[in-house]
């Protein structure tokens, strides 16, 4: 029997995931009894607001997770290595936004609306893991593809919000947007080159192999979610000044034949998805229109003309919403519906 109240902690509550985590949990009215905000030691003390209420930020460490049923951690992922094991040993279940556990093989990687029946592997160490969130947004809109008539081969090709980098990368995009109109010299901190009226092909660190790591975890997570290491999945991730919303061209090759139109029906009813796809009148996802809602937005579907079965599609989700804050928090209202009293 579900109870009135959980006790729930977010590592990391002062950052802009954590921020988010405490929106998405008062958004959708999750049943808490205590909240206990944690972070380092420089920002313990800080004030934030939830639902009217100020919480004061409390330190981050072993000991901060007695008679916690839920802890999100946001923290990076060197805190969840070091907190998350300490967490689950005091009998919480961590939700973990990081890419500590993503590919342990003893820790569920888990998008609700496609695989939350590997949520019971929570029980081996008491840890869950967020995906990466290009990885989410893919996952939730090749589902019922997958569902329907299987899939052999992704493409797929990211267009990343600079918020992905934190907080210092909008800082460093909107300064050197100001320093552009005054004509002055950009400054270049965040990122090897400049990112304002630029893309770059680049994120995270390059491996011997060519890509880069973000690269990499699509790959790796996109089969671990779909149980499947027979999908072909080649990425190119690329950072793009834009605020909030990444973006996605995917290609993907079914393993049956689809139409179009079947896709889009299929994407009507399909759960977490808004079908935005009516070129005629121009109206097709938008990173700007995907900022602030729960939902990822799909258009531009068409069949690959090149392949007997491919499909061409586009995907734009909010990156810290789906993309991190909305999916740890969906989980935690799975577990609390199916798994734990």
């Amino acid at each position: 029997m579900r109870k009135e109240g959980y006790n729930v902690a977010i590592a990391g509550a002062t950052g802009a995931v954590g921020g988010a985590m405490l929106d998405v949990l008062a958004r959708r009215d999750f049943p808490i009894k205590e909240l206990r905000l944690l972070a380092s030691s420089r920002s313990v003390g800080k004030v934030l607001q939830y639902k009217g209420q100020d919480l004061v930020v409390q330190l981050l460490d072993e000991n901060a997770f007695t008679d916690i049923d839920i802890a999100l951690f946001s923290a990076g992922a060197q805190r969840s290595l070091d907190f998350a094991p300490a967490a689950a040993k005091a009998g919480a279940i961590v939700v973990d936004n990081s890419s500590a556990y993503r590919m342990d093989p003893e820790i569920p990687l888990v998008v609700p609306e496609v695989n939350g029946h590997a949520l019971l592997g929570y029980k081996a160490h008491g840890i869950i893991a967020n995906p990466n969130c290009s990885t989410i947004q893919m996952m939730v809109a090749l589902k019922p593809i997958r569902d329907k008539v299987g899939i052999k081969r992704i493409v797929v090709s990211t267009y990343q919000a600079v918020s992905g980098s934190g907080t210092s990368a909008i800082e460093e995009l909107q300064a050197q947007v100001k320093a552009y109109a005054n004509d002055d010299k950009m400054p270049v901190a965040v990122y090897p080159h400049q990112i304002a009226f630029n893309c770059l092909p680049h994120i995270d660190s390059f491996l011997e192999n060519g890509y880069t790591k973000e690269e990499m975890k699509m790959v790796n997570e996109t089969r671990k979610i779909f149980e499947d290491d027979t999908i072909g999945v080649t990425a190119t991730t690329v950072r793009v000044p834009v605020v909030y919303g990444h973006s996605e061209a995917v290609n993907v090759e079914t393993k049956s034949k689809i139409t179009a139109q079947q896709v889009k029906d299929l994407m009507k009813t399909a759960e977490g998805v808004t079908l935005v796809d009516n070129p005629a009148n121009n109206e097709y996802p938008l990173a700007l229109d995907c900022v602030g809602r729960f939902d990822t937005l799909v258009g531009r579907i068409r069949e690959d003309e090149s392949i007997a079965n491919g499909i061409n599609m586009w995907i734009v989700s909010d990156n810290i919403l789906k993309g991190a804050a909305l999916n740890a928090v969906q989980i935690a209202e799975v577990l609390i519906r199916d798994h734990i009293s």
